[in-house]
């Protein structure tokens, strides 16, 4: 059912167990998106993908109603996470310790040049991304500083706190957002990751666009040839907008594949469900074999347009998912899993920039 007619009454629910079905932390727990009572210890195991959403058949948004349980639950301890395990993240995302909205500035001034920054649209590279990706990072903002003026910024979008329940301190985050991006007078921001356009889409006072768009606009970028196996990350799996903005790069049409709900990091849930996460990344990268890993199954290859979903395999050890970004510009650089907290501070404002 389309997602513009979706309610959150888990009363609707008619337990035909579709959802169940088609979400393994359903499916391990016995439990429908209308068990809203009996999810109250589960709220962070779950993987806010979506999946249960997309299948109701009576319209049920079942991310949603577990999303403003979380919410209410963090209001009814006054505002504090209940949940253990996710201190370093707040840590790192709140206030976002690698911010950085004066990257060109301080590139400029250290090559003994002043500000070269000539627009009102900015490119927004998020934060997994320049850390599993940093080579590409300073490469495409020198493109397209270097082809329109656009200056580059480095922040967090608040999807993880938000995820979290962490209502107000995920609000504040897109004010701050919104005050840096007034500051520097931008109309319209570019985003390079799918799980920051489709959360900021809509919370910004600019205009969001995707990279592939901007990249088709100035002629930049290299058609790719193949049939590629492309893994949708969750936030665009139903809607598949940024997959049709890169569409005209892919010279074959991809087989999608759409038969397993996350990479594993939805939801922030991998820290209580290792194991279904771990499940789900064996499904993205071998099929339906039953043995994977190190065992029999051969390891596919993968491509995917999500830096988060690509770093989390890299990090688990299935060989390198391609990024499809990395490779429309032409580069070879593969998640760099090891060094991701070192590559986020290399771009930060806490840290000098090389020349």
């Amino acid at each position: 059912m389309g997602k513009y007619m979706r309610m959150t009454d888990p009363s609707a629910c008619v337990h035909c167990h579709k959802c169940r079905e088609s979400c393994s932390f359903l499916e391990k727990y016995g439990l429908d998106i209308g068990d809203a009572d009996r999810m109250s210890s589960l709220l962070y195991h779950c993987f806010l993908c979506g999946r249960c959403s997309e299948v109701c058949p009576e319209g049920i948004d079942g991310k949603q109603i577990l999303l403003d349980m979380r919410r209410s639950q963090v209001a009814e301890h006054g505002g504090r996470l209940q949940e253990p395990g996710y201190e370093g993240l707040l840590d790192e995302k709140v206030g976002y310790r690698y911010r950085n909205y004066d990257y060109n500035r301080k590139q400029q001034e250290q090559k003994g040049r002043g500000q070269s920054g000539s627009g009102n649209v900015v490119l927004f590279v998020g934060c997994n991304f320049p850390s599993y990706y940093p080579k590409t990072t300073e490469m495409l903002a020198k493109l397209l500083m270097e082809k329109a003026g656009i200056e580059t910024v480095f922040d967090c979008c608040g999807k993880p706190v938000s995820e979290l329940g962490l209502a107000d301190e995920a609000g504040e985050m897109i004010a701050g957002i919104n005050r840096k991006l007034r500051d520097l007078s931008a109309t319209e921001v570019v985003m390079v990751c799918p799980n920051c356009y489709a959360y900021l889409k809509g919370r910004l006072e600019a205009k969001v666009t995707m990279i592939y768009e901007k990249l088709q606009e100035f002629g930049l970028g290299e058609p790719l040839s193949g049939k590629r196996n492309i893994f949708l990350p969750c936030p665009d799996r139903e809607s598949r907008t940024v997959l049709k903005s890169l569409r005209p790069f892919l010279v074959e049409e991809p087989e999608l594949i759409l038969d397993v709900q996350c990479c594993g990091l939805g939801g922030c849930a991998g820290r209580k469900e290792p194991e279904l996460a771990a499940e789900m990344l064996r499904q993205i990268m071998c099929g339906n074999y039953s043995e994977g890993k190190q065992g029999k199954a051969p390891v596919r290859d993968v491509d995917t347009y999500c830096a988060s979903c690509a770093g989390n395999i890299a990090r688990q050890g299935y060989g390198q998912a391609g990024h499809l970004l990395v490779q429309i510009l032409g580069l070879q650089e593969t998640p760099d899993a090891v060094h991701a907290r070192e590559n986020r501070e290399k771009f930060s404002a806490i840290r000098k920039i090389p020349v």
